[in-house]
């Protein structure tokens, strides 16, 4: 055998011996391995979800890569991400459950929201990362909750039934967990983990991957950008936050109207 024949094959697809032997380390200590659903469907945001996968894999646990069907998907532009489980595959006892980013055609489908509703409640805890948060807003997951996003979203949160929450923290209320984009990812999973798992190891994982932010030109806020950039960021986005306004209205009436019937 070529020393360089090193793949080996799993559920998932091809991975290394070495990986596999860290992933088991990992899962010898712990007394039980957290189940993570991450929602992945055409046009995700990767960058929304990474935290999430980055740090609950630290800690060894079972992660799904949910939708309706196990499909080839592409992400928001090139990252192709075949789905491991889908909706009716999906257990009703997940630790956590994950969403990024999702375009607006999938904030309003109904077998989406009807996904949500009924996950969203069974499992131990909900993280809404971006855009995110309107998905778990559609499926009357935010209702009379404090919840957060990204700036633009957060004027809109109300319409979904939620207390709007400005700034970049992550909100906490219940077992909901809801962040701004990017970096939020990690402070919400890493706050998550602490919840399930305890301070100790969370905080013992946020060393293992060395997080630390440094952005390099601080304007990752509008605060920070100061009006003139972030009207011109404001004035980019704003054909598809209006898209997104709209299908979130439209998917919280219908789920509204589905549990009223």
């Amino acid at each position: 055998m070529n020393k360089y024949d090193y793949a080996i094959s799993t559920a998932a697809g091809l991975t290394t011996p070495s990986i596999q032997a860290l992933i088991a380390g990992g899962r010898a200590q712990q007394s039980s391995l957290l189940k993570v659903g991450i929602f992945v469907c055409p046009g995700f945001m990767p960058m929304d979800i990474n935290g999430a996968q980055s740090v609950f894999t630290i800690v060894g646990a079972e992660i799904y890569f949910i939708w309706k069907r196990k499909e080839l998907l592409e992400d928001y532009t090139g990252w192709p991400t075949m789905p491991t489980m889908t909706f009716d595959e999906c257990p009703d006892d997940l630790d956590v459950l994950v969403t990024g980013m999702v375009p607006p055609e999938v904030i309003e489908d109904p077998e989406v929201i009807q996904f949500f509703a009924r996950v969203g409640h069974t499992a131990k805890t909900v993280i809404g990362t971006c855009y995110g948060s309107l998905m778990l807003g559609t499926a009357g997951l935010l209702r009379g909750k404090r919840a957060t996003s990204n700036s633009n979203v957060v004027p809109m949160l109300p319409d979904v039934g939620a207390i709007a929450v400005g700034g970049s923290d992550v909100v906490i209320d219940g077992s909901i967990y809801t962040s701004g984009p990017a970096t939020g990812s990690f402070d919400a999973s890493l706050l998550v983990l602490k919840a399930l798992r305890g301070e100790e190891v969370a905080s013992l994982v946020e060393l293992a991957i060395e997080y630390d932010p440094r952005p390099p030109f601080r304007t990752g806020s509008p605060e920070l950008a100061g009006p003139e950039m972030t009207g011109i960021a404001q004035q980019m986005t704003a054909p598809l936050n209006q898209q997104y306004h709209a299908a979130a209205k439209r998917g919280y009436e219908q789920f509204n109207q589905n549990i009223n019937h």
